[in-house]
């Protein structure tokens, strides 16, 4: 039986503030002609941390961040959704980030330079 404060191998428990954010990337699907506008009104969303146009499916991929699940709710159909030229969302909730400094200490040696 494992102890309460241990965590299964590969996993950790949050040890920052920032760890216990919740993200996610919401796609959109934006009005042609507003998307600049559509853009920066959803930019301009408390708990909206970035916002690309981009090409593809969806015209919008934005990230946001928020403290609950809740709080999601309230933002993606509440906030986002209702900003003039959304036609559409998807959402993607994050279970975890990587980057290439993670990678690098994952397979260091330990070397010192």
């Amino acid at each position: 039986m494992m102890a309460a404060d241990t965590a299964p191998l590969g996993w950790a428990y949050p040890n920052s503030l920032e760890d216990n954010v919740i993200t996610a990337f919401v796609l959109i699907r934006a009005a042609a002609e507003s998307i600049p506008e559509t853009a920066q009104a959803i930019a301009d969303i408390d708990g909206v941390v970035e916002v690309y146009s981009c090409a593809g499916d969806v015209d919008l991929i934005t990230m946001v961040k928020v403290a609950e699940h809740e709080d999601l709710a309230a933002l993606i159909p509440g906030k986002i959704s209702r900003v003039d030229g959304v036609l559409d969302t998807d959402t993607h909730i994050a279970f975890r980030s990587y980057s290439s400094a993670d990678t690098d200490a994952a397979f260091s040696l330990g070397a010192q330079e």
